[in-house]
């Protein structure tokens, strides 16, 4: 009996380490991990946007100079970085195309079949609220009026929260709509979904916040009002 009690009690110790250790890699290791493809992400657009200049200077002909490039859009590749002030002037983020599991590892995910960055219809976007770096886990500390700024390294996009956190469920796909329905908006316009998972830990409802297109400014002309401190 001895024996018995003295098995189950080690068995006892063995799970429940399994699971400490478990706990840890979800909470800790993931993180570091996401933290650090998150980072190389961001170093691999600069690297791009380095590469290849704004613009070239005018040829001696009087030429003018070659319009500024525009972002690519293929699948589980980064194209832009976004910041959130309200989320900490630290805070940033690459946003990469797709919305696969696989590409939600590596940062913010741009849905597919959404409007691009800048553009009339809804430019929406998906991000981890924990796990994976935990991009949103503040989420629910946006309010509107806080700003939204992203670049694709040659315009920076400064969006203006309109509503939100708005809670709801994942079968909601309206939310990410040209002109969605409960975002208050009535006419198309060039704007801006986040959604994360709720409740914190969980993935059984979703938060919203949506914003509208403020202003826009080239990357030569500096970093907009939002990101000064």
């Amino acid at each position: 009996m001895r024996v018995i009690i003295r098995t189950v009690s080690e068995l006892c110790v063995t799970i429940g380490a399994l699971i400490v250790l478990f706990v840890v890699y979800v909470l800790f290791w993931t993180g570091v991990k996401a933290d650090s493809v998150m980072h190389d992400q961001i170093v691999r657009l600069q690297q791009e946007w380095a590469k290849e200049p704004l613009r070239q200077p005018a040829a001696a002909s009087g030429a003018s100079a070659r319009p500024a490039r525009t972002a690519s859009y293929h699948y589980g590749s980064p194209f832009a970085i976004m910041y959130i002030p309200r989320l900490g002037f630290t805070w940033n983020k690459p946003l990469l195309e797709g919305t696969g599991a696989d590409v939600l590892k590596k940062g913010l995910a741009h849905y597919t079949r959404t409007a691009r960055l800048g553009q009339e219809g809804n430019f929406a976007v998906a991000g981890h609220r924990r796990t994976y770096g935990d991009p949103f886990k503040d989420f629910p500390k946006l309010r509107p009026g806080d700003a939204v700024v992203l670049t694709d390294g040659t315009t920076w996009f400064t969006y203006r929260i309109d509503k939100g956190p708005y809670k709801t469920v994942p079968t909601d796909v309206e939310v990410i709509d040209p002109v969605p329905r409960k975002s208050g908006y009535t006419r198309p316009g060039r704007y801006l979904t986040l959604t994360t998972c709720d409740p914190e830990w969980g993935h059984s409802h979703r938060l919203i916040v949506w914003a509208h297109l403020d202003s826009t400014q080239p990357v030569e002309a500096g970093k907009p009002k939002a990101l000064r401190r």
